[in-house]
This record gives C-alpha cells, sequence and structure tokens, in this order.
C-alpha cells in the first residue's frame, strides 16, 4: 500500500505536467496552425501513436508483469532473458513498419488529404525515421514499471517529452509555422527518452542482479500476444475518432475533437497514474500467492480514482461550453461531445483500472476480447454517427466503447478473481464526488448558465463541500490511510 501511495502521488504530479503541457501544445499548435492545420498534426499524431503502440507488440505490459514475477521469484536474474525476448522482435517490427511507410508516397495523400502533397510526404518520412526509436524506448519502459518504479516512465513520457515539444514547438509557430515542422518538433524528444530509458535499466538491473532460471520464452509471448492487439484497440479507440472525423468530416472538426480528448484524458490522470504504480504491485502479489492483499489493493486504489475524479467530469458536464472556450473561437460547438465523453469518463473511472487488474493475472484473451469488442462498437457507431453529427458522434462513440470496455472489465474482475470494490468506502466516495459537487455545480449552472462567473463559483463552492466530506469521512474513504502510508514513509527516511 505504501509503494502503491508513493508511486501514485509521483506519477499524478507527473500526469499533471502532461495535462498541461498537453493542453499547451494543442493551445499552441491551434493558434499558430488554425483548427485545419492542427488537425492534420493530430491526425498525424493518431496515426504515429496506433502504429508505435501496435508494434511494440503487447511487450512493454508482459514486462511489467513478467519482471514484477521474477523478482518475486528469483529477484531478478530472468530480466536480461526477457529484454531479449522483449526487444529483438518489437525492433524488427518497428523497422519493418517504416520500411512500408517509406515505400508508400501515396499513404500520405490518403492520410492528410488537405495538405499539400509535399508536406504530407515530410511527415510519413519523419514517421518512417522516427517509429523504431519510439517504440522500443515504450517496451524499455515497461521493464524498469516491471521493477516497480514509475520515475522513468514518469520522467520520460509524462515530463520530459510534454515538456521538450512545448519548448519546440513555440519558436516554430512564431517565425516558421508550418505543418511538417510542428511535427517534427513532436518527434525529436523521442531520440532523449530512449537514452533515458536506457540508462534507467540499466541502473535497475545492476540493483537487482538475482539468482535463478529466467522464464520461458513461450509463456512471455503467450500472454504478450493477445495484449499487442488489444492494446491497438486500446490506443486506436483513442485517435479513432480524430482518424474518421478527418476522413468523414473536416480537419476543423478534428482539431476540435482533439480539444475535448485532452480535457477527457486530464480528467483520467489519477487512474493512470494509480496504474503505473499498481500494476507490478498486483503482479508480485498474485505471484507471491496473496490474492487477499491483491484484492484488498485494488479495492482502495478504485476508490481513490472515483473519489477525486469524479468532480473533474461533473464540473466539465455542467459547464462544456466555457472550457472549450479556453482553445479559441469554434471550440465552444463541441459543448454536447464533451457532455457525453464526461458521463462516460464517469463510468470510466468508477471501475477504477479492472483492466490492470485482469491482465496482471494473466488474462490477456479475456482482456483482448472485452476491448476487441468495445473497438467494434466504437468503430460501427462512429461510422454510422460521424457523417450526420460530426464531433457529437465521434464523441458518442467513443463514449459507448468506453462503457462496454471498463464494464465488461469489472464485471469479469469480480467473477473471475473475486475482486470486490463496492462497500460502505466506495458508496460514500460516490456521495462526495458526485453528489455533493453535482448539486454545486449544476446548481450555479441553473443560476448564471453555462458561463465564467457560475463556473467559478461552482468550483468555490464544489471544493467546500468536498473537502468537508472528505475529512469527516477520511476514514471509511481510505484518505486517511493513504496519506498515512506517506507519511511513514517520509518518518522512515528522516530516520
Amino acid at each position: 500500500m505504501r509503494t502503491t501511495a508513493r508511486g501514485s502521488l509521483f506519477a499524478l504530479a507527473g500526469s499533471a505536467a502532461n495535462a498541461v503541457f498537453g493542453f499547451l501544445l494543442v493551445a499552441v499548435v491551434t493558434q499558430g496552425l488554425g483548427a485545419r492545420g492542427a488537425g492534420a498534426v493530430f491526425t498525424a499524431v493518431a496515426a504515429f501513436t496506433i502504429l508505435s503502440n501496435a508494434l511494440k507488440l503487447g511487450a512493454d505490459t508482459a514486462l511489467v508483469r513478467f519482471v514484477s514475477q521474477d523478482l518475486e521469484r528469483t529477484g531478478g536474474s530472468g530480466v536480461p532473458g526477457l529484454l531479449r525476448t522483449a526487444v529483438l522482435p518489437a525492433l524488427v517490427a518497428s523497422g519493418a513498419g517504416a520500411a512500408v511507410l517509406l515505400c508508400s508516397p501515396g499513404l500520405a495523400g490518403r492520410l492528410l488529404p488537405e495538405l499539400d502533397p509535399g508536406q504530407a510526404g515530410a511527415v510519413l518520412r519523419l514517421c518512417a525515421v522516427f517509429l523504431p526509436v519510439t517504440t522500443v524506448t515504450l517496451v524499455l519502459l515497461g521493464a524498469t514499471r516491471g521493477y516497480g518504479s514509475v520515475v522513468p516512465f514518469v520522467g520520460v513520457e509524462q515530463i520530459g517529452k510534454p515538456v521538450l515539444r512545448v519548448l519546440l514547438a513555440v519558436p516554430l509557430v512564431l517565425w516558421a509555422p508550418s505543418v511538417s515542422g510542428v511535427w517534427a518538433a513532436w518527434l525529436l524528444p523521442g531520440v532523449l527518452g530512449a537514452v533515458a530509458a536506457g540508462i534507467s535499466l540499466r541502473r535497475s538491473r545492476r540493483a537487482h542482479p538475482g539468482t535463478g532460471p529466467p522464464p520461458r520464452a513461450r509463456e512471455f509471448w503467450a500472454f504478450a500476444g493477445p495484449r499487442a492487439v488489444s492494446s491497438l484497440f486500446d490506443i486506436a479507440a483513442v485517435w479513432i475518432g480524430v482518424i474518421l472525423l478527418s476522413v468523414l468530416g473536416t480537419s476543423a472538426e478534428a482539431g476540435v475533437y482533439t480539444a475535448i480528448g485532452r480535457l477527457i484524458t486530464a480528467g483520467t490522470l489519477l487512474q493512470l497514474a494509480v496504474r503505473l504504480a499498481v500494476a507490478p504491485q498486483i503482479s508480485r502479489l498474485l505471484a507471491g500467492g496473496d490474492a487477499d492483499a491483491a484484492q484488498r489493493l485494488h479495492r482502495h486504489s478504485t476508490r481513490w480514482i472515483a473519489l477525486f475524479s469524479w468532480p473533474v467530469f461533473v464540473l466539465l458536464a455542467a459547464f462544456p461550453r466555457t472550457v472549450l472556450s479556453v482553445f479559441g473561437t469554434g471550440f465552444a460547438d463541441g459543448a454536447p461531445g464533451l457532455v457525453a465523453l464526461a458521463v462516460a469518463a464517469a463510468v470510466n473511472v468508477g471501475v477504477g483500472n479492472a483492466q490492470t487488474a485482469l491482465l496482471m493475472a494473466g488474462r490477456s484473451v479475456a482482456n483482448l476480447a472485452v476491448a476487441g469488442s468495445a473497438f467494434v462498437v466504437q468503430v460501427g457507431s462512429g461510422v454510422w454517427l460521424v457523417p450526420q453529427y460530426g464531433v457529437l458522434g465521434a464523441a458518442v462513440s467513443w463514449g459507448l466503447a468506453i462503457v462496454v470496455d471498463n464494464g465488461v472489465s469489472a464485471l469479469l474482475v469480480r467473477r473471475r478473481l473475486g475482486f470486490r470494490t463496492v462497500d460502505r468506502g466506495y458508496l460514500l466516495a460516490a456521495l462526495t464526488g458526485l453528489g455533493a459537487v453535482s448539486c454545486g455545480a449544476f446548481g450555479m449552472r441553473a443560476l448564471w448558465g453555462d458561463s465564467v462567473i457560475a463556473a467559478l463559483f461552482a468550483m468555490v463552492f464544489s471544493i467546500g463541500a468536498f473537502g468537508a466530506l472528505v475529512w469527516r469521512y477520511r476514514l471509511p474513504l481510505g484518505v486517511g490511510e493513504f496519506f498515512g502510508a506517506l507519511r511513514k514513509r517520509s518518518s522512515e527516511n528522516s530516520r
């Protein structure tokens, strides 16, 4: 519990930095290139992200599970063999993917039809050059997470890359605005990320040499194979709406949808933070035969996620136009889509990290079936809804996929693993995070409408009511246990 609390707190800081600099990047790009240019850039980001996550072949998640289990059983002796098993196939696959991109110049025109052919071709060539580096970096960071530390992943993916992207993009937008230039600024930090990931992994290996036989490659890929496909579904779910809007709608709509996606991602930053910290801990507990402790850790982490994430989505649903107006003219039209995704995201955080628990228990095939079903729902509904409703259609299709994915995963975790999350503390979290905040937010909305003044008063009222209830019920909510674990670690460090 203490390790998860410490890791979650650090990962939360990293997630917050990632969200802030992600917003800044969207703002810089949209203001500098307009909705059309921004839509082209983020369409390229979507395609590259899907491709790099697919070509890592599920090896990063497999390394989280197998490295943590190897530490529990042998002290880490099997990690070098695991790395050889994981990295080489991912490198070969990403290299082959880069070759395909270089040999398919016509693909650029299809993916980015509103760009000049020269610029579209430059974007595609940059994708090919940086694809292997980015893919291998993700795999190496999975191994560092298996050692139980979130520092390398957070430092590279959530702080280092987002900060450098903004620092590189700002001068380009001011003095030489172009889609290809901004795209290069987005890709370049990946090189430094690869170096940092390699150094961090080397230090972890030295600290845990271990003794014992390495895990079998067949067992590794039996888990990683299904995870590779489900990982593709997961990342595609985030970006497929951008691609559908770019193809079936307009680049301007794709830019608006990207901004909405950033807001939803920001609301789930605590869930991601806890996921990074809790995954190797659940894996080690299950490997050691302590299923009760694993269930307890999952139950408490779910309660923390729901309690502190629900208020964010209530406020987004209450004041969507006010929030979206931050991105500039025309973005407030995406308000209905933001409301739809806020409701779906509330379901997401409400079940915690059910997918992670399922994966760390070795159920990658079940995870694949759930993720695949959710993706089919998203694409099927998106093809039908996007041409008619634009941004709202893309948001509704993603929201349906979120509900299917998380709802079924939570049901499987309860039935197959016996993990139960709903108890008195969880119901109090719902009363605090949903009930109290909703009264303040929608009450102010009824008085002053979707305006800045109403949003400010709603935030003040909600923070006061939320804080009072958290303090009153801090013990059943588990908040005291969370900060107690941090204080205990702090006192141990002092001694």
